[in-house]
């Protein structure tokens, strides 16, 4: 049922629709003469081919971005391990070589920092607070998914060449979110491996007071 929705609402699909609407306007007002009415069925194959050509073929199949959509539920470690090998999928794909090599190094180093970060999160005795630990989970499953599937949909063109809002490309605003989400990456393992070593040496501390006293006495 998807796929035929997908095939229905393609720009091709719909220029093809439109032109055959425009075939039997002009057949009814008598421009088209003794012509029969099957030349709809030609001026609909006419605007399915320069739709086609003009924005791609209508397909039944789901474009590899439409799967890039995941859910937040269940274990934490398999929804973020999903949705990252998901975007590391679309990313190797590459569909429409859209992703610059500098940028697919970086969408993929991401993708390698996040299933650390994950490894580090459950060896740490570290906690995250619960702000930060919807972060973490977000980055993966939508904050990452989100912004790489709506850059993919902009033009290759106009993603490159055109100003937005905020004078900067969608290309150049793509690379800015990358940019803030690898320094939250960042962080959040900063802010683990701190309470680590915070609690390493505290443990490390008891131990001293506690062997130090026995090995003075020893000696005395």
């Amino acid at each position: 049922m998807q796929g035929l929705f997908r095939w229905l609402n393609a720009p091709a699909n719909w220029l093809g629709f439109g032109t055959a609407t425009l075939v039997l306007v002009l057949k009814a007002l008598g421009f088209l003469g003794s012509l029969g009415i099957g030349v709809a069925a030609i001026g609909y194959a006419a605007g399915l081919v320069v739709g086609g050509l003009w924005w791609g073929w209508p397909s039944m199949r789901e474009a590899p971005f439409e799967a890039l959509v995941f859910k937040d539920e269940g274990d934490a470690r398999e929804a973020m391990g999903r949705a990252l090998s998901g975007v590391r999928r679309l990313t190797e794909h590459n569909p429409g070589q859209r992703i610059p090599p500098p940028l697919r190094q970086r969408i993929l180093s991401l993708c390698e920092s996040l299933e650390a970060l994950l490894d580090q999160w459950e060896r740490s005795r570290g906690q995250l607070s619960l702000q930060e630990t919807f972060h973490a989970r977000h980055i993966a499953i939508s904050y990452l998914p989100e912004a790489l599937n709506t850059y993919l949909s902009i033009p290759a063109q106009f993603a490159t060449t055109k100003l937005l809002g905020n004078g900067k490309t969608a290309q150049a605003t793509f690379e800015g979110v990358l940019g803030e989400l690898e320094a939250k990456v960042v962080q959040l393992g900063d802010d683990l491996a701190g309470q680590d070593a915070q609690a390493f040496l505290t443990h490390s501390e008891f131990l001293k007071q506690k062997f130090g006293q026995t090995t003075e006495r020893i000696q005395s």
